[in-house]
């Protein structure tokens, strides 16, 4: 088993995001597209009606509550996202999250072809499936992401 963990009460760089009730939060070094997967996430569940929504952009504030990560967001950039070449736009937001799924991103390599199915992502003890996306513009992320986790959203 593999895992990656940071502890709670402490802001990391990362976007999250809650689509109907699963909070997923995507984790990867500057540039590595966070932003762009999880907002084509956000427009394609809106595009299927489901409820979607930001809570937080490059910078995420994880605390712990019970056995569960929540994710919010630091007030000076509430409800803001950056996209490159774009510009800074206003998205649906809510305060803060049950985090359900860490997606980590990187790029295509024989290495990581098949990854391990029990990866985790730790906040301060409390675990979620870590999921590992490549960022290769192949598909769907959203698609993607359903298709390795289809229990995430039994409810939209």
């Amino acid at each position: 088993m593999t895992a990656l963990s940071v502890e709670a009460r402490q802001t990391i760089h990362a976007t999250s995001i809650v689509i109907g009730q699963a909070g997923l939060l995507f984790l990867g070094p500057s540039g590595s597209g966070k932003t762009g997967i999880a907002f084509s996430c956000l427009a394609e569940a809106w595009a299927l009606g489901w409820y979607a929504a930001l809570i937080a952009d490059d910078r995420t504030c994880l605390a712990i509550h019970g056995d569960h990560c929540i994710a919010s967001c630091p007030e000076p950039i509430r409800g803001m996202m950056e996209l490159r070449g774009t510009g800074i736009v206003p998205v649906r937001c809510i305060d803060r999250a049950l985090m359900h799924c860490a997606v980590s991103l990187g790029d295509a390599s024989a290495a990581s072809r098949i990854p391990p199915e029990d990866e985790t992502f730790s906040c301060n003890g409390a675990s979620m499936p870590l999921l590992r996306l490549w960022h290769d513009g192949a598909g769907s992320p959203l698609a993607r992401i359903r298709a390795a986790r289809p229990q995430l959203f039994s409810g939209c």
